[in-house]
């Protein structure tokens, strides 16, 4: 299971963003007990670029920090049932569960570490995490969602030892 990235910044990441990007992979499905080998697509783009694929996708003329394109639906988050009745979910050749396209903004993610004060790791492998979760079902439309997702969040950030501080 990874995390196929395709980095569009250029940046000289003070981090492997390979090994972040597949350990919060792995600690995402570790925690919903996903029974499948999943792999998902993430794309770190501008604001300039996310902004045009928030309009072309979602009528939104805003960047945005990131952007969740799940191949599933979910009537229950994480209920991994009978997802082998849809279509496109599963390679072909390798049977791997696509979970979706993950699009993140390098420059919100810069601009939210420092105003957050935490570091550029912390809030890339936040917004990655918060992304698996929408590409699960998760939403947070309802309050209640909003505070399950914050919850499983903190706890796995924390349980790969990417913490706040």
């Amino acid at each position: 299971m990874s995390i196929h990235i395709e980095d569009e910044t250029g940046l000289n990441w003070p981090f492997s963003l390979q090994e972040t990007a597949d350990s919060v992979l792995q600690a995402v499905l570790e925690r919903l007990e996903c029974p499948y080998e999943a792999d998902a697509d993430l794309l770190v783009t501008t604001d300039e670029e996310i902004r045009d694929i928030n309009r072309r996708t979602r009528g939104i003329d805003a960047a945005t920090d990131v952007l969740s394109f799940p191949t599933a639906d979910y009537a229950v988050p994480a209920d991994f049932d009978g997802l082998e009745e849809q279509d496109d979910v599963f390679d072909p050749e390798t049977g791997v569960y696509f979970m979706g396209d993950i699009v993140i903004s390098a420059d919100h993610a810069k601009a939210q570490s420092e105003a957050y004060g935490h570091s550029l790791k912390r809030e890339v492998a936040f917004l990655i995490t918060h992304s698996l979760l929408h590409l699960t079902g998760f939403d947070h439309m309802e309050e209640e969602m909003r505070l399950q997702m914050e919850q499983l969040q903190d706890e796995i950030l924390d349980g790969i030892g990417i913490t706040r501080a």
